[in-house]
């Protein structure tokens, strides 16, 4: 631990190790308010774009041909094209939603 020769800090950190031989450390971290804005994409719940989802997701899971996964590569080949699909359906269907709070952080 390092501490100015001659500050308060060194007067009263003294005291503080009592009957032991060690005294704790502290440090002072002066604390500010941040705002933050937080930005999430998400699908709002029981609006119109969640049910065009389910029911677009529901429709491209139906029309998966499934007759033919002979082998792993097919297989693959199958999931690879669900999850793009997905991944597309999402997309055309996210809204950006913002928040601003304020938080307490420490400034070092």
């Amino acid at each position: 631990m390092f501490l100015k020769y001659g500050s308060e800090e060194l007067d009263h950190h003294s005291n503080w190790h009592l009957f032991s031989d060690h005294a704790p450390l502290t440090v002072t971290i002066p604390i500010i308010k941040e705002h933050i804005q937080n930005k999430k994409w998400s699908i709002v719940k029981g609006s119109k774009k969640k049910k065009f989802f389910i029911n677009n997701l529901i429709n491209e899971i139906k029309a998966i041909d499934t007759n033919n996964l002979t082998n792993v590569k097919l297989l693959e080949k199958v999931i690879n094209l669900l999850a793009t699909t997905i991944e597309e359906i999402w997309d055309k269907n996210l809204k950006l939603s913002t928040s601003l709070y304020i938080q307490r952080a420490s400034r070092i």
